[in-house]
């Protein structure tokens, strides 16, 4: 009998478990996985990535347990500039045609105010992994005229480029690179939920 009971309660937990998570997917009408670098020193390039995928998933809308999984289309990088982009997906820089995904799987969420969180996650472009460090503002939660709830965030970091092998440069006449090493993450994500 208490076998029974130990068996119903398990099964009773793992239904409030299972019925507790929550799944999210990307807006991409109104979200952006943009980045600013410095050119020359004097000015920046902004660009960002016209192909993701995300699986984002929380207890219940508790975004401080959120597990998060992206994976972005190197070829779909965009500065407005035909040249330059194609010089993006070359060797120099991402080398699309062979890395043709990168990709960002979090670790940990922490949360630091009301509305600021500290994400902490593995971030692959092209052979190599580096745990990062992005700052995450949550801008609340609404309903849609059409009755979708939605979260809205924006997270912001900075990545050391040559730490990834993009490492393609040339120095001007005062010495100073340029294309910045220092790239500035700044992504606008908006969530639906599932």
């Amino acid at each position: 009998m208490r076998k029974i009971n130990l068996f119903l309660a398990f099964l009773v937990f793992s239904a409030i478990s299972l019925s507790a998570q929550t799944n999210w997917s990307i807006d991409k009408a109104h979200s952006k996985i943009g980045f600013s670098v410095s050119h020359l020193v004097i000015t920046d390039v902004e660009g960002f990535f016209k192909e993701y995928d995300g699986k984002i998933s929380t207890n219940g809308d508790d975004f401080s347990t959120a597990q998060i999984e992206l994976s972005i289309n190197t070829a779909s990088i965009f500065t407005d500039n035909e040249g330059r982009d194609k010089h993006l997906r070359s060797d120099d820089f991402f080398n699309a045609e062979k890395f043709p995904k990168m990709t960002f799987k979090s670790k940990s969420i922490s949360k630091i105010n009301d509305n600021k969180f500290k994400l902490v996650g593995d971030l692959t472009i092209r052979d190599v992994t580096r745990q990062v460090e992005l700052e995450v503002k949550y801008n609340g939660m609404v309903k849609d005229p059409w009755g979708n709830t939605k979260a809205g965030f924006k997270v912001t970091g900075e990545v050391n480029r040559f730490d990834y092998n993009l490492r393609w440069n040339t120095a001007i006449e005062t010495g100073a690179l340029v294309v910045g090493k220092e790239v500035e993450l700044v992504i606008d994500l908006q969530l639906v939920k599932k």
